[in-house]
């Protein structure tokens, strides 16, 4: 076959297009710091990126409840602690009016209306809310467990359902704390204090009363503190697989650096050598445009 001069022009031409394809390519990975832009550039690269997105996005999403299950966790907790100190000053209030040989008739309705004050703190602390959901309101979440309007507490099943939310795949951590009966029975202690009017009150009775609430108070600590422990095993498996998932990710879609550096050089090198030999066997005339 005859090789002529035009021949030898296009092919120049067309090495020239490919080695400015190339270093283009790698320019642009090096800005990017990413092996594919474009599904067109490796269909198998982007399919598996996506997939290892959707799998970083899910464990960010389960961080972010698991957020939100501390929040419900540590605000309960703090509810609780403030229903012990009522308790534990109920106790002490309790104490004193029991010792009829002390106390008169009016220090107990002292002490009666100081246990009133407790029982509206009662009342705020089982209205606890986390956003704008009622903590202890079961999935009744958009209703207060004390109905202030009626001056009483919710006692319907729902608001006693469990409330859980999704941690990982097929895990779900219950938040909710079922304390209705411990609120109503607290309130109906001090409901009947207060509703004596004979000064005839045992409040002997009371304190074993009050010391068997506190026992109440320590249980739902105690399951509280169990969930959080648990909630903080799960925060650890999470970072564990968000590390994996990213590393996954970051090995099928982003780009060594020093070997991208390296095949850009080598790019270069014989970009210029294409062009130094297409000035040797071009015509001089071409040859002179060249330089």
């Amino acid at each position: 076959m005859r090789v002529t001069q035009s021949m030898l022009s296009q092919n120049m031409l067309r090495n020239l297009s490919s080695s400015y394809n190339k270093m283009g390519k790698l320019q642009e990975q090096l800005n990017t710091g990413k092996k594919v832009n474009r599904p067109s550039d490796d269909p198998v690269v982007v399919m598996k990126s996506l997939g290892y997105g959707m799998q970083v996005n899910r464990v960010e999403q389960y961080q972010k409840n698991l957020g939100e299950v501390n929040n419900w966790l540590d605000s309960s907790d703090d509810a609780m602690d403030g229903v012990g100190q009522v308790l534990h000053r109920a106790r002490e209030l309790a104490t004193n009016a029991a010792n009829s040989g002390t106390v008169t008739a009016n220090d107990r309705e002292m002490i009666k209306i100081e246990l009133e004050q407790l029982q509206e703190q009662l009342q705020d602390f089982a209205n606890t809310k986390v956003g704008d959901k009622h903590i202890f309101s079961g999935k009744m979440t958009d209703k207060p467990l004390f109905d202030k309007n009626a001056g009483g507490y919710q006692s319907g099943a729902s608001f006693k359902e469990n409330v859980s939310i999704e941690v990982f795949d097929g895990v779900d951590l219950r938040v909710s704390t079922n304390a209705s009966d411990l609120f109503n029975n607290i309130n109906q202690l001090f409901t009947d204090i207060k509703n004596d009017t004979d000064d005839k009150y045992d409040f002997s009775a009371a304190i074993e009363e009050i010391d068997g609430l506190l026992d109440d108070v320590l249980m739902k600590r105690a399951d509280i503190g169990a969930r959080s422990n648990r909630a903080e095993l799960m925060e650890n498996r999470l970072m564990m697989q968000e590390g994996a998932a990213k590393k996954q990710r970051s090995e099928n879609e982003d780009i060594d650096y020093e070997k991208t550096i390296t095949d850009l050089i080598t790019s270069e090198s014989i970009h210029r050598a294409t062009l130094s030999v297409g000035a040797r066997i071009i015509q001089p005339s071409l040859t002179d445009f060249l330089r």
